[in-house]
């Protein structure tokens, strides 16, 4: 993943600056950048969009499935945003008080919960406007 690939073209613009001087996006792109750098096999995203517009956070979601369709990247994505595990992910593990609850493709595990825990998580999700 090249810089111009992450959004921070020219690269110049942003080589000197510290990261209190880069918006929050442009830092993730950054972090992204470095992250790739020596071709890992995958990616832990821990909130990786949880604190970005809604704008940016597109965007930087974008770089992620890049990363994942055109260089194979495998990411392990960790979030409190079922909606966003139910677009994103195959596979979805759901944790409650450090304990696995649930875990299966994300058609079996959000589309049919078999644990209560899972279900309320699917109840508080925001209804869909429209």
């Amino acid at each position: 993943m090249s810089w111009e690939r992450c959004g921070l073209d020219p690269v110049e613009r942003y080589w000197h600056r510290y990261p209190h001087q880069l918006s929050g996006g442009q830092r993730q792109r950054v972090v992204i950048v470095a992250a790739v750098a020596l071709r890992p096999e995958a990616l832990i995203c821990d909130e990786p969009v949880s604190a970005l517009d809604v704008s940016i956070r597109s965007q930087v979601l974008g770089i992620l499935a890049e990363l994942r369709r055109d260089d194979g990247i495998g990411l392990l994505f960790i979030t409190h945003d079922v909606g966003l595990a139910w677009a994103l992910c195959d596979r979805v593990a759901v944790l409650h008080r450090g304990e696995l609850v649930e875990y299966g493709d994300v058609e079996q595990a959000l589309g049919a919960p078999r644990h209560p825990y899972t279900r309320e998580l699917l109840a508080a999700m925001p209804a869909p406007r429209g």
